[in-house]
């Protein structure tokens, strides 16, 4: 059990680690190190996701560390309160960033092993703080610069975190 102690509230989060083994153990890691500590939900879609785990104040992107291999493949579904990786178009290529699903987003979860279909790897779900999740969600969104869409008018924080075993 992990749990994320945002300026918003706390957000109680169960690893799936028999489903997405590399996944859990990536993200625990993470937890782990105090990674994730002062990083910002930095993008937020209401309807869709809230993201986190890359960025610091001033959305300067924190350095994270080796790319993980895609775990998709394991059954579980982008549905309202689960945790999956961020990547890029590259299908193995997430690392620290997860997101949040505030919406079910089917169309995310995997279909095949190929550059479209590979999809995005649940790895977890909210089992307490979905009312956080969800205050987060309706937060008042703009652009940063040129590069950064949907980013909180309010910094949302991930102040730190703590890990129950």
């Amino acid at each position: 059990m992990v749990t994320l102690h945002t300026n918003f509230g706390d957000i109680k989060i169960q690893l799936n680690a028999e489903k997405a083994p590399v996944t859990a153990a990536n993200f625990l890691q993470y937890c782990r190190d105090g990674f994730y500590n002062g990083t910002l939900f930095h993008r937020v879609i209401d309807g869709f996701m809230i993201q986190g785990g890359g960025m610091i104040s001033g959305m300067e992107e924190k350095e994270s560390g080796a790319s993980i291999k895609n775990e998709a493949n394991n059954g579980l579904s982008n549905k309202i309160g689960t945790l999956a990786m961020a990547r890029t178009m590259e299908p193995h290529s997430a690392s620290s960033q997860f997101f949040i699903n505030v919406g079910n987003n089917t169309f995310l979860d995997h279909k095949s092993e190929s550059m479209d279909g590979w999809g995005y790897c649940v790895f977890g779900e909210v089992v307490e703080g979905m009312d956080v999740v969800n205050k987060i969600k309706d937060v008042a969104t703009g652009n940063w610069g040129y590069v950064h869409q949907d980013v909180p008018v309010e910094e949302v924080i991930i102040n730190n975190v703590t890990i129950e075993e």
